[in-house]
């Protein structure tokens, strides 16, 4: 500002250059963003509680994104994403909150309906926004609300850094949903196969001991000769030691050992894919244990020396 000026200047005082001068620095200058500590969103586990009580769907998932800035104002989107409910209605059903409050009309022209139903490809996450019951919760907090018309009754279309975030909040809230719906369908298939596989146990069963019979029969007249461990299995065969109910234990017994091995191999692999939950401390038996217990009525506190 040069020698001339002092903060302690009054306003008319300024000359004409001062005040330019004063402009141009502003425009140069470089503010932090607000930070979201002023703003007060309603939080993922209150969003999650409203959508289970309300809609008491199948699947749940939430997600509240980190605050962000538009003009600069502070704001914060949180999402919500459920699938399947109870008196639902079938394909999309948005329902849209401004700073907690619900925004009950004008839904056409809001940013969360057109960001639902133009810019995220369902389907990619294995949900069909035609025929599922999606209920879709978008909250958006901020210190200025870029609501359209006097009503105030639904949020533009036209700010990008909000529609940015909603739909990232949503697209969220699918990748979560997506890992859930991929294990509830490798489940279904895994019962259908298993289904089939029993439901083809005794035509098998017939078929391999009609074989069976055939090649004991050739075998006991010496037509065929096989090696050792099938002769003995034919003589079994002859002797009614393996009859049809016997193949059809053991064919049944194995489909079952097939289809526990498959599930205990996919919950290992879901289990080393997943980070650990909680850490545990294995202590050795033989050390000297040398610590002091602090009682509570709800707890036990263990102060190791």
């Amino acid at each position: 500002m040069g020698p001339e000026f002092s903060p302690k200047m009054a306003a008319k005082s300024l000359t004409s250059q001062q005040i330019v001068r004063i402009h141009q620095l502003f425009r140069q200058a470089k503010f932090d963003d607000p930070s979201g500590d002023c703003l007060s969103p309603a939080g993922e586990y209150n969003l999650r509680l409203g959508i289970i009580k309300e809609l008491h769907p199948d699947i749940v998932a939430t997600y509240s994104g980190s605050a962000q800035v538009f003009e600069g104002h502070p704001f914060i989107v949180e999402a919500g994403v459920s699938v399947g409910g109870k008196d639902v209605k079938h394909g999309l059903n948005i329902f849209r909150f401004a700073n907690r409050i619900p925004l009950l009309f004008e839904q056409g022209a809001d940013v969360v309906t057109r960001t639902a139903l133009k810019r995220i490809n369902w389907s990619s996450y294995k949900i069909n926004h035609t025929q599922d019951k999606i209920g879709v919760f978008v909250s958006v907090v901020s210190t200025k609300i870029p609501f359209k018309g006097t009503g105030k009754e639904y949020i533009g279309d036209d700010i990008s850094e909000i529609a940015t975030a909603v739909k990232s909040a949503i697209q969220q809230c699918c990748i979560q949903l997506k890992s859930k719906i991929m294990k509830k369908m490798q489940a279904r298939e895994q019962q259908e196969r298993k289904r089939n596989l029993n439901r083809y146990i005794p035509d098998a069963t017939g078929a391999v001991y009609d074989v069976l019979k055939d090649m004991a029969q050739s075998h006991v007249s010496k037509k065929k000769r096989y090696d050792d461990e099938d002769a003995e299995l034919l003589k079994k065969v002859s002797s009614r030691l393996i009859t049809k109910e016997t193949l059809r234990e053991k064919l049944a017994q194995h489909v079952e050992q097939v289809d526990y091995e498959m599930a205990l191999e996919y919950a290992t692999q879901s289990g080393v894919s997943e980070e650990p939950r909680e850490a545990m401390y294995i202590q050795s038996l033989e050390a000297e244990n040398k610590f002091i217990d602090l009682h509570s009525p709800i707890f036990v506190f263990r102060l190791f020396q």
